[in-house]
């Protein structure tokens, strides 16, 4: 079982790394701004730990890690289908024959979540993890602003036009223009993410408790 585990894993790490495939072989530095991406990417180095693990029995990755990749892959996701829906989800750039719009908005999230409900040793998230997986979007929040700040024609590398997400816009999702929005809106919805993000991670928390220290499946 472990050796088909590994190569699930594998799988994912593929699909997480073909969700950064601009940022690797255009250079585009604006390509590694979408929360999306940064998520992708660090699922892609933890699953691949994960898959080493499986594969030689080795040290599994901290608890607190993989639920935060996991999380942040979800997150990603849902930023994506909430700003965006499925426009241009079947379109655009391939990867294996695989629109990286359908990777990176259901295949991605959608296995990391397998594998952390099938795979993972269970009953290993605290409390707290809910609270601390959080610390993250304000940091990815004030990224953002800075840089749009500093650098407002820098782009977003999500799409092309004008508005938030295209290439000519420093945000990469409409919720967070603050030119747009201001600060006060900016301020409401940065705190509605939040409360979204503590009822994802709280989620996760809940699963991994309800569920059985080991399945059938876990390695």
């Amino acid at each position: 079982m472990r050796y088909l585990v590994a190569l699930y894993r594998c799988i994912v790490v593929a699909l997480a790394l073909a969700c950064t495939y601009s940022g690797w072989l255009n250079g585009l530095g604006r390509a590694w701004i979408p929360l999306e991406t940064q998520a992708a990417f660090a699922m892609a180095v933890v699953m691949l730990w994960a898959a080493a693990a499986a594969l030689l029995k080795g040290i599994e990755p901290p608890a607190w890690l993989k639920g935060f990749v996991t999380l942040y892959v979800l997150i990603g996701a849902l930023a994506v289908w909430f700003f965006y829906g499925s426009a241009g989800m079947m379109d655009g750039l391939r990867v294996w024959y695989i629109p990286l719009g359908l990777i990176t908005r259901i295949l991605l999230p959608g296995m990391a979540f397998l594998d952390f409900f099938f795979f993972d040793p269970h009953r290993r998230f605290a409390w707290h993890f809910t609270l601390s997986w959080m610390a993250y979007l304000p940091i990815y929040l004030t990224f953002v602003l800075v840089r749009a700040a500093v650098w407002p024609t820098s782009g977003s590398g999500i799409a092309a036009g004008s508005g938030p997400g295209s290439s000519g816009s420093p945000f990469p999702y409409a919720g967070i223009d603050i030119k747009a929005l201001g600060w006060e809106r900016l301020t409401v919805n940065a705190a509605e993410y939040l409360v979204v993000c503590f009822a994802l991670g709280l989620a996760l928390f809940l699963i991994d408790r309800i569920l059985p220290k080991r399945t059938a499946l876990s390695v």
